[in-house]
C-alpha cells in the first residue's frame, strides 16, 4: 500500500485537512492540532492503516506541524510586541518537561487508550469554548511558585496526549487570570513552540510501527508534515481576515458543537468499536 495509489488520495485529503485546519486557527485562535488529530485518525483508518499505534503517528504528526505553525505566530506576534515573556520564559520548563512525560506515557499506551483521552479532553475544550465567559477568573494574575510548578507540566502534558499547542489549554488558563486575550493568544504561541520541540523529537525516535502510512520516520508522518503545513500558511490569514469582517462568537459555538461531536465520536469508537 505504499505506492502511488496511495499517496495520491492521501496527498489531496491532506491538503484538504490543512486548508480546513488553517482557517479554524485563524477565525477562532484555537490550535490546528484540535482539528489535525481526528482528521488524521480517520484519514489514515480510512486508508487501511489502524493499529495499536495509530494515534501516536497522528498525535507526533499534528506536533510537528505545530513546530512550524508556532514559530510562525510566535514572531509574527512578538513584532507587535503582544507576547508576554515573562510568563513564558516562567512557564516554559515546567511546559517542556510535561511534555516529555507525555511523549512516555504516550509511548506506552495503546491507540483506543488515547482515544478515550482525546475524546474525554476535546469534551472540556468543547464545553469550555461553547460555554466559558470573558468575565471568568481564577486570580488576578498568573500563578507562581508551587502552583505554577504544578500547573504548568500538567499543561504540557495534557497538550502532547492530544497532539495539540499551547492555544487550547494556555489561553483558556491565562484568560482565566486576567491576562488580556490578544496577550494570552500571543503567549500561547510560545507555550506552544514550548510543547512541540522536545514532544516531536521523541515521536521522531519512537519505534515506526509494522503497520504505518508511507514515508512515516517513527511516529511522524512525512507527507502529512509537509503539506498541512503548507496549506494551513496559505488558509490562516484568510481565517484571520475573516474573524476581523464578523463576530467569531457565534462561530466558536458552532466550532464547539462540532469539537463535541468528534469528540463523542471518538469515544463511541473506543468503547463499541
Amino acid at each position: 500500500m505504499n505506492g502511488i495509489a496511495t499517496l495520491l488520495p492521501m496527498a489531496v485529503l491532506l491538503l484538504g485537512i490543512g486548508a480546513f485546519a488553517g482557517v479554524i486557527a485563524g477565525l477562532l485562535g484555537v490550535g490546528g492540532g484540535i482539528v489535525l488529530v481526528p482528521a488524521f485518525f480517520y484519514m489514515f483508518s480510512a486508508l487501511g492503516y489502524g493499529s495499536d499505534q495509530l494515534m501516536q503517528i497522528c498525535l507526533g504528526t499534528s506536533l510537528a506541524t505545530i513546530i512550524v505553525t508556532s514559530l510562525r505566530s510566535l514572531s509574527a506576534h512578538h513584532r507587535k510586541g503582544a507576547v508576554d515573556w515573562a510568563i513564558l520564559r516562567g512557564w516554559a520548563p515546567g511546559i517542556a518537561l510535561g511534555a516529555v512525560l507525555g511523549v512516555l506515557v504516550a509511548a506506552s499506551l495503546r491507540s483506543a487508550v488515547l482515544q478515550g483521552i482525546f475524546g474525554a479532553l476535546a469534551l472540556a475544550v468543547g464545553a469550555y469554548l461553547g460555554l466559558g465567559r470573558g468575565a471568568w477568573r481564577l486570580g488576578a494574575a498568573m500563578p507562581r511558585g508551587a502552583a505554577r510548578a504544578a500547573m504548568a507540566p500538567v499543561l504540557g502534558f495534557l497538550s502532547v496526549l492530544m497532539g495539540i499547542g499551547g492555544g487550547s489549554f494556555g489561553v483558556p488558563l491565562m484568560s482565566l487570570y486576567g491576562v488580556p486575550i490578544h496577550r494570552a493568544v500571543a503567549t500561547a504561541a510560545g507555550f506552544g513552540v514550548t510543547i512541540a520541540l522536545p514532544s516531536v523529537a521523541g515521536f521522531l525516535l519512537m519505534p515506526a510501527p509494522p503497520l504505518r502510512p508511507p514515508l512515516t520516520v517513527g511516529a511522524v508522518n512525512l507527507p502529512a508534515f509537509g503539506l498541512v503545513v503548507a496549506m494551513t500558511m496559505l488558509t490562516a490569514p484568510v481565517g484571520v481576515r475573516l474573524a476581523h469582517a464578523m463576530d467569531p462568537r457565534p462561530l466558536r459555538r458552532v466550532f464547539a458543537l462540532f469539537l463535541t461531536l468528534v469528540a463523542l465520536n471518538m469515544l463511541r469508537k473506543v468503547v463499541w468499536g
